[in-house]
């Protein structure tokens, strides 16, 4: 039987956290491919980003392997072989880091060192994401579908703790750091004086399973005033902190920890180095689910550790926003270039509505197109929307008209009942 009443604790970054800023840069990086293939009237669906970033005191390195639109490329005067433009690249580095606020001695956007060492895709990679598989669609219709860019497997995951219909910890983990960086950006007051880097940690008791209550709240947040102490931050914070949890209570007896080691004046990566990827539990449910092996953000949409994770959080939303479950996990799993995944498997942990996990396995199949192709296409993936994605968690967050976040949209309601019913 499942544990009834309990705390359950999740913790979130900030958009300034070290490996956060690693993300963002990946992020915009692969918006910076898209968004040139698109102006350059080159096919969205041929270019390749797989990019890594590490960031320390004043220093950049960008890694990885792409297919890149001309408009990216050079030619190199030594070789006279066509190469990177590593210049589009850092100033595409440098803007994500601008945005972030970085303007201090030890991290400035201006003045890092930013290398660029991207090449060209492995072609022994290409050749399994590009052969091609015949397949029928739902019309009958024969088309062309991708193999997907790797193996692995990959979880979505819903619940009805929240209106977003997320885990309550990682949700109000998220919704504090947010409401944070918003005010600090907009200048407000004293609050305007703290710096990009951030942790939060929110732990929440449940009864009979339903979030009840915060019993300890977790702030550690970078600040430019040295004078400032552990009082004084938790001063200008808490009122936003408060707005932050909205509806849930905060116990009578919360534990308070606002920067609980003192000053935090150094951060951001000249205070620790980022990496990309590092954060991949923050990314999703803030460990209320499982995670696959894969992170997000750097990697264009064949890359299915990205597009099928959407597309898992997609279908489990849909099926408990359906109400067919009151919390659906979803799993994909998938073989480098195979175009269909090798296996779905679906677990509404004892809280199916009249529905067994096979017959939502054989509904999700029948509706959706779960080839990197089909999610691409059903996602409308193959846009510049990545880079608000790396911060403040990939779901959860509220479908954009620009396109983002449309795996939080509950279209597939219907049409899921409606197979489920055939």
């Amino acid at each position: 039987m499942a544990h009834a009443n309990y705390v359950f604790t999740s913790e979130s970054v900030s958009e300034g956290h070290p490996d956060k800023v690693c993300d963002r840069i990946s992020d915009e990086i692969v918006d910076l491919v898209y968004r040139e293939a698109r102006k350059a009237g080159v096919d969205p669906w041929s270019v390749r980003v797989a990019c890594e970033t590490l960031a320390t005191t004043n220093r950049v390195v960008i890694a990885g392997e792409v297919r890149l639109p001309p408009s990216l490329m050079k030619q190199d005067t030594k070789s006279d072989k066509m190469v990177v433009n590593a210049g589009r690249i850092r100033s595409a580095a440098r803007r994500a880091i601008r945005d972030i606020g970085y303007e201090q001695d030890g991290f400035h956007w201006k003045t890092a060192k930013i290398d660029v060492l991207l090449h060209s895709q492995s072609a022994d990679i290409a050749q399994g994401v590009d052969k091609a598989h015949e397949v029928r669609d739902q019309d009958g219709v024969n088309e062309i579908a991708e193999g997907a860019g790797d193996q692995g497997i990959m979880f979505g995951f819903a619940c009805r703790e929240t209106p977003e219909l997320m885990p309550a910890p990682i949700y109000y983990a998220h919704k504090i750091l947010e409401t944070l960086s918003t005010a600090r950006k907009a200048g407000e007051g004293d609050v305007a004086k703290l710096g990009p880097d951030a942790k939060s940690q929110v732990s929440i008791r449940y009864e009979n399973g339903v979030p009840v209550e915060a019993t300890s709240i977790v702030l550690s947040t970078q600040h430019v005033d040295e004078s400032w102490d552990s009082k004084k931050v938790r001063e200008v914070v808490e009122p936003y902190i408060r707005e932050a949890m909205g509806d849930l209570p905060i116990a009578d007896d919360c534990v308070w920890y606002i920067n609980p080691t003192g000053k935090f004046v150094i951060g951001g990566p000249d205070g620790d180095a980022g990496l990309t990827g590092r954060k991949i539990i923050v990314d999703t449910y803030g460990g209320a689910a499982p995670h696959g092996g894969g992170a997000f953000s750097g990697k264009d949409t064949t890359k299915v550790d990205r597009s099928a994770a959407y597309m898992a959080r997609y279908l489990a939303k849909n099926v408990v926003a359906a109400k067919l479950a009151d919390r659906c996990t979803i799993q994909l799993a998938y073989a480098i270039g195979v175009a269909q995944p090798v296996a779905v498997y679906v677990d509404l942990d004892g809280t199916g509505a009249d529905v067994t996990e096979s017959e939502i396995e054989k509904a999700i199949r029948a509706t959706v197109d779960l080839s990197p192709t089909g999610i691409r296409r059903h996602l409308d993936l193959n846009k510049p929307i990545y880079g608000k994605t790396a911060a403040y968690g990939h779901f959860g967050r509220k479908p954009g008209r620009d396109g983002s976040f449309s795996w939080e949209k509950t279209d597939l309601v219907a049409k899921l009942k409606a197979a489920l019913k055939g």
